[in-house]
């Protein structure tokens, strides 16, 4: 399993949108941009795609921007690969034969099956306590 950059900004526009669901008020586009240095267009590209999705809410106006619109816990990293666009390795084995090439067949579809195993298990939810917990850690040299 590849994941791709759209992947990673989704959950990363997601993630800021699910800390931010207790203020009323909607969170800019150039915020999310800013705070996670996803590039501006590529990040209302993915906007649109999050609210097609039923997960985004768009308000408009001078005060606009976006808010979460479904429960954090009701999606995973999975259900954000899976709608983004998340790509599964290469079937290698299609012009390969042999028994070392099935054997690699087999793994790397292990490999991938894990992976999603894993991506199936983290909701936005607990990505966004696992960012709050992370950002509250001081360093102190």
């Amino acid at each position: 399993m590849v994941i791709s950059a759209r992947v990673h900004y989704s959950c990363l526009a997601l993630v800021e949108l699910a800390s931010r669901m207790d203020d009323p008020s909607p969170v800019a586009a150039s915020d999310i941009s800013q705070r996670h240095a996803i590039p501006g267009p590529f990040l209302n590209q993915i906007l649109r795609t999050l609210r097609a999705a039923g997960w985004v809410q768009s308000i408009r106006g001078s005060h606009g921007g976006y808010r979460l619109a479904v429960d954090p816990t009701s999606i995973t990293l999975l259900d954000i690969a899976d709608e983004v666009g998340c790509q599964e390795t290469q079937d290698h084995g299609e012009s390969q034969t042999g028994v070392a090439a099935e054997t690699l067949q087999d793994i790397w579809a292990e490999a991938t099956q894990s992976a999603r195993d894993v991506l199936a298990k983290i909701t936005l939810s607990e990505l966004a306590r696992r960012c709050r917990q992370d950002d509250g850690v001081m360093f102190y040299i």
